[in-house]
């Protein structure tokens, strides 16, 4: 497990390991890509960046808290390739005070499809 100071990043393994003890799956790619490659069973789908980077914290807070109910609730997200994933880990980490932010290593694309795992529609 890596450490990157708000939040840490989960191998594979690691992630697996974490979605069977229950954390919260926060998928926050946008719904042309959940429908291209899926989703992780059991994910909750709630886009942070469109298709021009933009985004609407407030909406997804409204959307996020409802899934994770308190700062101290574990969750992962998990985006393409994990690079939004670290910049919205870095924000839930540090500026709005989660406890326990993790992220797939790699994204959907590396650290899920391409070790061979399995998505749903």
């Amino acid at each position: 497990m890596l450490n990157f100071g708000p939040f840490k990043s989960l191998s594979t393994k690691e992630f697996l390991q974490k979605k069977e003890e229950g954390f919260a799956i926060i998928d926050i790619r946008r719904a042309d890509e959940w429908e291209y490659y899926g989703i992780i069973e059991g994910s909750h789908t709630i886009t942070f960046f469109d298709e021009f980077g933009q985004y609407d914290l407030d909406s997804f807070m409204d959307a996020f808290t409802k899934v994770v109910t308190n700062k101290e609730q574990p969750f992962i997200l998990v985006c393409a390739h994990a690079n939004r994933t670290k910049t919205l880990g870095e924000v839930m980490g540090l500026q709005l005070g989660y406890k326990n932010v993790y992220e797939l290593d790699g994204g959907i694309n590396w650290g899920w499809i391409d070790q061979g795992l399995k998505t749903v529609q």
